[in-house]
C-alpha cells in the first residue's frame, strides 16, 4: 500500500478514537465510530483476497447495524428527554438500544458470530488493530455511561461471553479464530464488572491489550497461522517459543504471570458485591479458556518437532533488526503481577 494512503488512514483510526474520547455530544460520538470503521475497511482488504473480501463485507455490514442502532437510541434518548448529551439521563429502551449497540460492536456473546469469521479474513497485523485498538472507542462510551446502564443486562453478557468463549474455543485450530474467542471471553471479564469497578475494567482492558499484542506480533515473527504450523517454532527460535507460551499461560489467567492480576481482583469485587454465583460460572468457564491456551503449549513445546531441537539448521528463523513493541509488551504481559498495589493506586 502507498504509504501516504496508510498514513492517512492509520491517521483517521486515531481521529475516530479521539473524538469518541472527547465527544459528548451523541451525534460527534456516532461520527467518531463511523470514522474508525470506514479508516480500517481498506486495510482489511487489502490483500485483494477473496477470504479478506468476505471478512470486510461482514464487518461493514455489523459495524453499520450497530452504528445505526446506536444513532437510533441516541435519537430515541433525545426525543423522550430532550438532551443530546451522553452524561445525562438515558431512558430505560435508549439504554437497553445502546448495550446492544456496543455489544454488536465489540463482539460480546451472543453477538459475537462474525469476530471469529472477519479474523481469520485477515492478515496478523490488521487482526492486531481489529483486536485492540478497534475496542477503544466503544469501551470510552460503556465507561462513561457504566453507572446508567443496567447492570444485570451487562452480567448477563458478560457471563454469556466468558461460557462461549471458553466453550467455543475448544475446537478451533486456527491461531487467529482461537486468539479471537479469546478476546470474546476477556472482554466478557471487564463487562461484568463495569458497573461496579470501571478502575478494573480499565485495568482488564490494558493488560488485555498488551497480550494480545504481544501474542500477535510473536505469532507474526514465527510465521504461524495455524496449531500444526507451531510446532516446529522451538527449531526456528527457541527463546521466542518460551515467550510465547509464558504469554499464553498469562492469557490463560495462570500465576504469577500478569494475566492473574485482573481475574483475582475482578473475582475479589464480585465477592464484595454479594455476586457469588456469576463469579462461580466466571471462575469455572475459564477452565475452558485455560484448556486451548495449554494445548496451544502443548504444540509448541512438548511435541517432537521434524529435526532435533538443538540442531541449528539453515531454515531457522534469523532476526536482523529488534522489535521494541514485541520487547515491551511480552515483558509486561508476564512480569506486571507484583506491581498490582501501584496499577491500583495510579486507577484510583
Amino acid at each position: 500500500m502507498n504509504p501516504f494512503v496508510l498514513s492517512i488512514l492509520l491517521l483517521s483510526l486515531g481521529l475516530g478514537t479521539t473524538i469518541t474520547f472527547m465527544g459528548s455530544h451523541w451525534l460527534l460520538i456516532w461520527m467518531g465510530l463511523e470514522i474508525n470503521t470506514m479508516a480500517i475497511i481498506p486495510l482489511m482488504i487489502h490483500q485483494q483476497h477473496p477470504r479478506a473480501v468476505e471478512a470486510t463485507t461482514k464487518y461493514f455490514l455489523t459495524q453499520a447495524t450497530a452504528s445505526a442502532l446506536l444513532l437510533f437510541a441516541g435519537t430515541t434518548n433525545a426525543w423522550i428527554t430532550g438532551q443530546w448529551n451522553i452524561t445525562d439521563m438515558l431512558s430505560p429502551t435508549s439504554a437497553t438500544l445502546i448495550t446492544l449497540a456496543l455489544a454488536l460492536k465489540i463482539g460480546l456473546a451472543p453477538m459475537h458470530f462474525w469476530l471469529p469469521e472477519v479474523l481469520q479474513g485477515l492478515n496478523l497485523t490488521t487482526g492486531l488493530i481489529l483486536s485492540t485498538w478497534q475496542k477503544l472507542a466503544p469501551f470510552a462510551i460503556l465507561i462513561q455511561l457504566h453507572h446508567l446502564l443496567n447492570p444485570n443486562m451487562l452480567m448477563a453478557l458478560g457471563v454469556i461471553s466468558i461460557v462461549v468463549g471458553g466453550w467455543s474455543g475448544l475446537n478451533q485450530t486456527q491461531l487467529r479464530k482461537i486468539l479471537a474467542y479469546s478476546s470474546i471471553a476477556h472482554l466478557g471479564w471487564m463487562i461484568t464488572i463495569i458497573h461496579f469497578a470501571p478502575n478494573l475494567a480499565l485495568l482488564n482492558l490494558a493488560l488485555y491489550i498488551i497480550m494480545t499484542t504481544s501474542m500477535f506480533l510473536l505469532f507474526n515473527t514465527l510465521n504461524s497461522t495455524k496449531i500444526n504450523s507451531i510446532s516446529v517454532s522451538v527449531t526456528k527460535s527457541p527463546l521466542l517459543s518460551i515467550m510465547t507460551l509464558l504469554t499464553l499461560l498469562s492469557l490463560g489467567g495462570l500465576p504469577p504471570l500478569s494475566g492473574f492480576m485482573p481475574k483475582w481482583l475482578i473475582l475479589q469485587e464480585m465477592a464484595k458485591q454479594d455476586l457469588l454465583i456469576p463469579a462461580t460460572i466466571m471462575a469455572l468457564a475459564t477452565l475452558l479458556s485455560l484448556f486451548f491456551y495449554l494445548r496451544l503449549c502443548y504444540m509448541m513445546t512438548l511435541t517432537i518437532s521434524p529435526t532435533p531441537i538443538f540442531l541449528f539448521s539453515s531454515w531457522q528463523t534469523k532476526t536482523t533488526q529488534t522489535n521494541i513493541i514485541l520487547t515491551i509488551t511480552t515483558t509486561l504481559s508476564i512480569l506486571l503481577l507484583p506491581l498490582t498495589p501501584t496499577l491500583l493506586m495510579l486507577l484510583a
